[in-house]
């Protein structure tokens, strides 16, 4: 093979190339022995049985493998004495040997083994599963299963963590930090103003959440929906957070958007969410979102009473435009 080919691809590599397909196109009907199929599912088991022969056996075999590992060491040695000029020291190549074939059994955390199933029962039953499948399958199958259902128990535990920050405010008394003022809007609203507060990022596990909670607006006339401290959202919760706003449309409610910019407004411009509600409610203060839905509390009452609306927005209860 020229010199110049050899930096491109290995001659042993080409040869078993070319070799292979002449074998496969030229000789594809002659009797030559090839490696075939290379089986892909599990052994059959057996349970071993083994006589006094076979123990002799395996206990001499065990005695040459050993030897060979030491004749080998010491080989390996006294090459290094040529190439370092020095001389080795025989007992202490041989002891070095025995303490590297005891690394693959310290190689194990055995003490950790003992207490995984206290630490994780998940955790343990990943592990264990994974040791059965690198065993009886393979080991590629085995370590793609793991990190896949870690991946998938990791994002629960991450759905439940952040649908906690998923919370629905129409008392001052809500689990909330609030302003004095925000606190006393809320008082005013009496109930009728829904604060819709969202926190941290939003992935696909808070949708049910987000579901869940916006179905307490059903005595609320406003929904202020609070995106101020959300870094992200995923796709399934903007859908989830546009069905919340759907329904109060449909239910002739009023909506406000508060903080949505960046990375969160993307997906709420992409869905086409923004044109449901108009855009001058969409505010990046909470403080003036709650201000105009009390507002818009007070003008709906009095105009519910029928009296004058002297000092209350006269706009029409129909606050969303649609696209």
């Amino acid at each position: 093979m020229p010199a110049k080919l050899k930096r491109f691809a290995p001659p042993q590599l080409v040869a078993l190339i070319v070799g292979t397909a002449i074998s496969l196109t030229v000789f594809g009907a002659a009797d030559i022995r090839r490696i075939g199929e290379i089986p892909t599912g599990l052994p059959t088991l057996q349970m071993p049985t083994f006589t006094a022969a076979q123990f002799t056996i395996m206990i001499v075999d065990g005695i040459m493998l050993g030897m060979l590992g030491c004749i080998d060491t010491l080989l390996t040695a006294v090459i290094a004495d040529s190439l370092t000029r020095t001389e080795h020291k025989s007992d202490k190549e041989l002891i070095g040997q025995g303490i590297a074939l005891k690394v693959g059994v310290d190689i194990l955390d055995w003490s950790f083994l003992k207490r995984s199933h206290k630490v994780s029962l998940r955790g343990s039953i990943i592990m264990y599963g994974v040791l059965l499948l690198t065993v009886f399958v393979d080991l590629i199958v085995a370590v793609g299963v793991g990190v896949f259902i870690a991946n998938i128990l990791t994002i629960e535990r991450l759905s439940e963590l952040h649908s906690e920050e998923v919370k629905t405010i129409s008392d001052a008394d809500d689990d909330i930090v609030l302003n004095d003022e925000e606190k006393q809007l809320i008082e005013q609203a009496d109930g009728r103003v829904l604060l819709f507060y969202l926190s941290g990022p939003m992935i696909f596990g808070v949708s049910k959440a987000i579901a869940r909670e916006h179905a307490a607006m059903r005595d609320a006339d406003v929904l202020i929906v609070d995106l101020s401290d959300v870094p992200m959202m995923g796709v399934t919760a903007s859908l989830a957070i546009e069905n919340a706003i759907k329904d109060a449309v449909d239910q002739n409610r009023q909506v406000f958007i508060v903080g949505a910019a960046g990375k969160v407004k993307q997906p709420l411009e992409k869905f086409g969410i923004m044109d449901f509600v108009r855009a001058d409610r969409f505010l990046d203060d909470r403080t003036e979102a709650l201000r105009q839905a009390v507002d818009l509390v007070k003008y709906n009452r009095v105009q519910a009473n029928g009296t004058a609306t002297k000092g209350f927005p006269t706009e029409p209860s129909d606050a969303t435009v649609r696209s």
